[in-house]
């Protein structure tokens, strides 16, 4: 079955309603959500308050709202969390690309012993949307869903750019830079990145075009070793390639 390729998908354009003013409330709670989500543990009213730049019943409002829908828990000791409706929110973002990806996610990270996820870019970010973690595999990097990183450093921002034309890429991102990675990536089907993130981390990905989207991809990471990159690319490249063909 023929799709459309993401290089035909036509470039974003400005409206009246994107220019339209913000919601101030709404802009704080789902500024709110973030400042959860990037959380290690729990935060308070106080602490959520002082995060926000907003005084402490500015605050209080927002999480109760939030609360009520399920987007965040309190806890006993009234510290607030990301709530389970955030997951169901979360399965609705690129259904398809998820559900086309996971048996392949789960095939490529037992065969190499390396998190495998899937990312997404967002403005100025990578963000990741599912990630799947080898069995028995201890010592294992892990990537939460959620996780952003920026786009101009590491191997998944390069593929998600190598898929796109520079000319596209310039009416996308206006000023930013089509890495010479990128071009490279283009070439031989999979992106490679040391240290870009985190010191001592490298990732290995390949695009992954979605029918009538922005291209994505499909990313492995790993402490640097030995390991053959060349390898590791081209077993990515071939999920990536895999994950495509369910996309039909």
């Amino acid at each position: 079955m023929g799709s459309t390729s993401a290089r035909d998908a036509p470039a974003p354009q400005a409206t009246t309603a994107s220019l339209a003013p913000q919601s101030q409330t709404l802009s704080r709670g789902i500024r709110v959500l973030e400042i959860l989500a990037e959380a290690t543990h729990g935060m308070t009213i106080a602490d959520v308050a002082a995060a926000l730049g907003v005084h402490r019943s500015i605050a209080y409002r927002i999480l109760r709202t939030l609360e009520a829908h399920a987007l965040v828990l309190r806890d006993a000791a009234g510290s607030f969390r990301i709530g389970p409706g955030m997951a169901a929110l979360a399965r609705g973002v690129a259904r398809n690309l998820q559900s086309a990806a996971l048996p392949e996610l789960t095939a490529l990270s037992a065969s190499l012993q390396m998190t495998a996820f899937i990312a997404v870019w967002d403005r100025r970010e990578c963000v990741t949307l599912v990630a799947v973690e080898p069995p028995h595999g201890e010592g294992t990097l892990v990537q939460r869903p959620g996780s952003r990183h920026s786009f101009s450093a590491g191997a998944p921002g390069i593929a998600i750019q190598s898929a796109l034309r520079e000319d596209e890429w310039e009416r996308l991102a206006p000023g930013e830079p089509y890495r010479t990675e990128s071009r490279l990536a283009a070439r031989t089907g999979y992106a490679l990145s040391h240290d870009e993130v985190i010191p001592g981390v490298s990732s290995v990905g390949a695009a992954v075009r979605v029918p009538g989207q922005l291209p994505a991809a499909l990313a492995v990471v790993y402490l640097s070793s030995d390991v053959p990159t060349a390898d590791i690319g081209a077993r990515v490249a071939r999920s990536a390639a895999t994950i495509e063909r369910n996309l039909r």
